[in-house]
């Protein structure tokens, strides 16, 4: 798909993004040009501040983004009746653009799950007064949301899940556990999936609800992850009433549901290009790292460089092309499983690359800078294959979906949930 041509009004509008940050986000940002030695060496996927760092930055979040809102950036692309803007995605680009040579707060608590994966679901499947309610407080910053999908009995295999809504007149009744989710102790709603028919196929029997956290019934419990934060919870739902008028879809019909979020989520977590990610594989600080260690010469590490930098490349282009088709309203495909699948590969390679250079100095502090601050990174790669979809589960995908090959077998999607064999977390995610 070829590049959608700029509106002309983008100059003009550009300038007014920066009048409107020169006001409010205070001083440019500073030079991000990378000197070894300089700065902050830690390299963190996951959060492990202090809780009241935590909670400070999220309050900062939450604070830009009503600022934003208010003044007509906090919704660029969305609907006027919601409080967006009703621009186009090229405005949208122009904006972030324009940001990024701003120092404002990082507001990845409210935007990865609630604004990039839950948003776009509420617009799709809910029902006309929860868009009324939730989507202008989303995205003015007054609520985070949440993703209850991922079960402890279910693994990968998200339509296994068990959690259970039974119908009592106009509410229902729902039972079950939810595990790894992400920011539900910030989140003020959650979008939960459910089984509500366990005489259908595993796919055809789930229904999607939308839930206030602070529901009766509702228990989020923090999980403390190996690289010291506290990102996921476990959350227990305990005969929660949820009302039929917070249902997203139709009974029975949460699979589409699910999918929406989930191709918003592959897009998300692939396209991501800052923090981490661009710091850890930025050319500039893997070489730098390879001099410092006395190691520039190594031809074999010289060529694992050469190699993970160009897939990085490569993967950094597929990202811009997908992020174009998506601002032109294009929803996310299978295909955005390659982003998926290489975001969490090259950053796990690029951990791996900085570990081998270091040696022990990855994993005890001497207090030399470039050196113990990878620890974290290094921790959290495991999960980086694992969130979002685990690798098995993307090259199914690209298999089945792209290339037209033959199902895995051994999947049953004809026989009553109630009669399948419960396999504690093999299967398809989608």
């Amino acid at each position: 798909m070829s590049d959608q041509s700029a509106p002309d009004d983008i100059p003009e509008f550009a300038s007014e993004v920066r009048r409107f940050l020169d006001a409010h986000a205070g001083r440019p940002r500073e030079s991000t040009a990378f000197v070894w030695g300089e700065g902050d060496d830690r390299l963190a996927y996951f959060s492990a501040d202090p809780p009241e760092v935590e909670q400070s930055k999220v309050r900062q979040a939450r604070e830009w983004q009503r600022t934003r809102f208010e003044h007509g950036f906090g919704w660029i692309t969305g609907p006027p009746e919601y409080g967006g803007r009703g621009l186009t995605p090229v405005h949208d680009m122009a904006y972030d653009a324009v940001e990024a040579e701003y120092d404002v707060p990082d507001t990845g608590t409210l935007s990865v799950v609630g604004l990039g994966m839950i948003g776009p679901t509420i617009l799709a499947h809910a029902q006309q007064h929860i868009k009324d309610r939730w989507l202008p407080a989303m995205y003015r910053g007054d609520a985070i949301a949440c993703q209850l999908f991922s079960e402890p009995g279910a693994g990968s295999d998200l339509a296994g899940l068990s959690t259970r809504a039974v119908r009592d007149g106009d509410e229902w009744v729902v039972n079950g556990q939810k595990v790894w989710t992400s920011v539900a102790h910030h989140s003020q709603i959650g979008l939960v999936l459910t089984r509500t028919d366990p005489d259908a196929p595993k796919h055809r029997g789930i229904t999607a609800f939308l839930v206030p956290m602070d529901t009766p019934g509702v228990e989020v419990r923090p999980l403390r992850q190996m690289s010291g934060g506290a990102d996921f919870n476990e959350v227990f739902l305990t005969d929660v009433r949820i009302p039929d008028d917070h249902r997203l879809g139709e009974v029975n019909g949460g699979w589409t549901v699910a999918l929406t979020t989930l191709m918003n989520e592959r897009a998300t977590v692939g396209s991501e290009g800052a923090g981490p990610a661009a710091t850890a594989q930025s050319p500039e600080r893997l070489a730098a790292l390879l001099h410092a260690t006395g190691t520039a010469q190594d031809g074999a590490l010289r060529g694992r460089l050469a190699e993970l930098l160009a897939d990085t490349l490569a993967t950094e282009h597929l990202n811009v092309r997908a992020l174009r088709r998506m601002r032109s309203g294009v929803t996310p495909g299978p295909e955005m499983s390659v982003s998926k699948l290489m975001y969490a590969q090259n950053l796990t390679r690029a951990a791996h690359f900085a570990a081998d250079v270091l040696g022990p100095r990855a994993i005890a502090d001497n207090g030399h800078w470039g050196t113990y601050g990878w620890t974290e990174l290094l921790l959290a790669t495991p999960a980086l294959r694992i969130l979002g979809g685990t690798e098995e589960i993307m090259k199914n995908i690209l298999a089945e979906r792209v290339l037209g090959l033959p199902k895995e077998p051994g999947i049953d999607n004809r026989s009553p949930f109630r009669e399948l064999r419960r396999s504690g977390g093999e299967g398809d995610a989608v």
